[in-house]
């Protein structure tokens, strides 16, 4: 007697960007009901600034991949869709780049090894050896590339080739203290991640905590966005703040700082690994 199992279904996430018209919603989920769909999530937003429509729907189905695309392709064309169709879940692929603190670092490392963020860390690149322990410990392969002004390109080319070879989809910077060339930026765009403080332009350089706790300001906080040629000025995922006063040191306005750079920084990578982010020209869209 022969007996037949099913396969559970895949629970999948597709997300789109597009002009915005008539039929857009109607016709994706035509496609995913011809294909024993059930929607287990759907957000969409329409930006009348730009004109354009995004969307992330997540959907329990029995099709494959193969099938799912051939279905959408047409629809995609007929829209002009951006469009991506991933398993829900699934870890990205992702290289994290460190220089000398730890905070960002052993923040991300923890929460993949508590199975809380939706990454696998496939490497730590580090300018400096300071953090070589600490990504042993958590048992990430570890690789020291040095940056000068003279070996910059090489060490770019090093880092390139890495990301290749290990089929990396994200790159995190966890407080990596060197300025990405405007060609690697191109070739990795909407790639990498970078965290940093809040108080730029303000207070640029060396301890800008202290600068700020000079100056008196109320507010400190981090800004976690997409890398591009522009320093610092890639389309914002996420951002937090946290008041400050006359009473607290210095060194308190360090250790509440790196803790909303940990905060915002997790948050930005996990719901960039869920698909949850979209680029909207300078701006992103954040379905969290």
């Amino acid at each position: 007697m022969c007996v037949t199992t099913e396969t559970s279904p895949t629970h999948w996430v597709l997300t789109l960007s597009c002009p915005d018209r008539p039929g857009i919603v109607h016709s994706v989920a035509g496609v995913l009901a011809e294909h024993g769909g059930n929607i287990t999530e759907s957000k969409q937003f329409g930006d009348s600034e730009t004109n354009l429509f995004f969307m992330r729907v997540q959907v329990l189905a029995q099709a494959s991949r193969q099938e799912l695309v051939a279905a959408l392709e047409p629809i995609a064309r007929e829209y002009g869709m951006t469009w991506n169709l991933d398993v829900v879940g699934r870890k990205m692929r992702t290289i994290l780049m460190v220089s000398k603190a730890a905070h960002a670092l052993n923040d991300l490392l923890f929460h993949q090894r508590a199975s809380e963020l939706p990454i696998d860390v496939v490497a730590v690149v580090g300018n400096h050896r300071d953090l070589e322990g600490l990504a042993e410990f958590y048992g990430v392969p570890f690789h020291h590339i040095p940056v000068t002004a003279a070996t910059k390109p090489q060490a770019e080319a090093h880092l390139l080739e890495l990301v290749q070879q290990l089929d990396a989809e994200l790159v995190v910077l966890a407080r990596y203290m060197q300025v990405l060339s405007d060609d690697l930026c191109r070739k990795l765009e909407g790639r990498v991640i970078n965290i940093h403080h809040s108080f730029l332009p303000s207070f640029k350089g060396a301890k800008p905590y202290h600068q700020a706790h000079q100056r008196g300001v109320k507010l400190i906080g981090a800004t976690s966005h997409y890398v591009t040629a522009d320093l610092d000025e890639g389309p914002i995922i996420e951002q937090d703040t946290e008041r400050v006063d006359h009473e607290m040191s210095a060194e308190r306005f360090v250790a509440l700082g790196q803790d909303v750079e940990r905060r915002v920084l997790s948050r930005a990578v996990r719901w960039h690994a869920e698909h949850r982010v979209l680029l909207n020209g300078t701006k992103t869209v954040v379905f969290r």
